[in-house]
């Protein structure tokens, strides 16, 4: 496990989902909420590189890298090698104890649930799922995949609810979400397939136990109450977010979920929600400008502190020298403050000349998943 030292509060992990060979890089995290880049780990697997989908965004997906509740194992997707690579935690020593198929093509998102792990396919709109050993090993739980009944859905994200007894799935192009029961096995039935409020729903986050806050990239956020039978039911219908492609959806603690964050990837910029006791949301912002992300570059992969203090928000660049904005290599780390009334307050990050000297600053041209505690 982790441990941190006299001027370390904690750990950043993002990957960097190179075709070259996939790696995760470790951060520490200083109490004033500082970044100090200290090592890259492989996996030992193959990313998709920075050619499939979108230069800025190749995975399309939320969740590509998960921690184990107890913070001894790190989980990746291998999205160019079909793996998921299980990386052991040992100080600041990332040492992979495992690596194994993921009974699918192109696995873009990852969830854990005590002992239980849960995989998305993305190409063949599946999910699989695996029991997770004491040392970090994998088994499969079936001989093949489950699938979401449906082809090219387009998924973007896994993940368990919080008990582990249900698994939620969004699906973009058909704009539905998917809720799975978990049996005591760990096996799941068919989907209760339900229609998106909003177009396009993308990442989502769990506010309490039954709250589901899910971004649609059609420039708005939801919020739904999970029921025991899978089925949704609307709280907040669509409340936009006034900028534009939402993305990626945290919230400010898993211990008192107040405020929602949602990352918009062609706006630069991060929405914060309120969410009241009966998990209405509201913008904190009339512009939806509650963070900007450094020079308005896109906000990516968002991830907060185990503390609740501190976003962490993966942000590609844009080289705007033609009538369109053109990627460049470099990334980065946005980061905030977050305050006491849900508020932001930019944050050096890292990846600048200030806190990254020398010529390979920032980060690897189609780095995604980043996971902070």
């Amino acid at each position: 496990m982790t441990t941190a030292g006299p001027e370390t509060a904690g750990v950043v992990y993002v990957m960097s989902n190179q075709d070259t060979g996939n790696s995760v890089t470790v951060f520490n995290r200083a109490a004033d909420g500082g970044l100090t880049r200290v090592k890259t780990f492989p996996t030992g697997g193959v990313g998709a590189g920075n050619s499939i989908n979108s230069q800025i965004d190749p995975l399309t997906s939320q969740g590509s890298l998960a921690l184990s509740g107890d913070r001894r194992f790190l989980f990746a997707v291998d999205a160019g090698s079909n793996e998921i690579s299980v990386l052991a935690v040992m100080d600041e020593t990332l040492e992979v104890v495992d690596r194994m198929g993921s009974q699918g093509i192109r696995p873009i998102s990852v969830t854990v649930h005590d002992n239980l792990l849960y995989v998305l396919n993305h190409d063949d709109s599946t999910i699989a799922g695996f029991s997770v050993a004491n040392n970090g090993k994998l088994t499969a739980l079936a001989a093949t995949a489950t699938p979401l009944e449906g082809t090219n859905t387009d998924p973007a994200q896994v993940s368990f609810t919080p008990s582990g007894t249900q698994l939620v799935v969004t699906e973009k192009a058909t704009s539905v979400i998917d809720v799975f029961a978990v049996d005591g096995s760990g096996h799941v039935g068919p989907p209760m397939k339900n229609n998106s409020n909003g177009q396009v729903p993308f990442g989502f986050t769990f506010a309490g136990q039954d709250l589901l806050i899910v971004s649609e990239a059609s420039n708005a956020a939801s919020s739904y109450r999970i029921e025991k039978d899978g089925s949704l039911t609307v709280v907040s219908g669509s409340v936009p977010t006034e900028e534009d492609a939402a993305c990626w959806a945290v919230v400010n603690s898993t211990a008192d979920p107040r405020f929602a964050y949602v990352s918009n990837a062609v706006s630069g910029s991060i929405t914060g929600y309120r969410i009241d006791p009966t998990g209405t949301l509201s913008r904190l912002n009339r512009d939806g400008h509650t963070g900007v992300t450094r020079d308005s570059h896109a906000a990516l992969d968002s991830a907060v502190s185990s503390d609740g203090s501190f976003l962490y928000v993966l942000t590609g660049g844009f080289n705007v020298q033609s009538d369109q904005a053109v990627p460049c290599n470099k990334m980065i780390i946005s980061a905030f403050r977050i305050e006491a009334d849900g508020s932001l307050d930019a944050l050096p990050g890292f990846g600048t000349a200030d806190n990254d000297p020398g010529p390979a600053q920032g980060l690897a041209p189609g780095s995604t998943g980043i996971v902070a505690f």
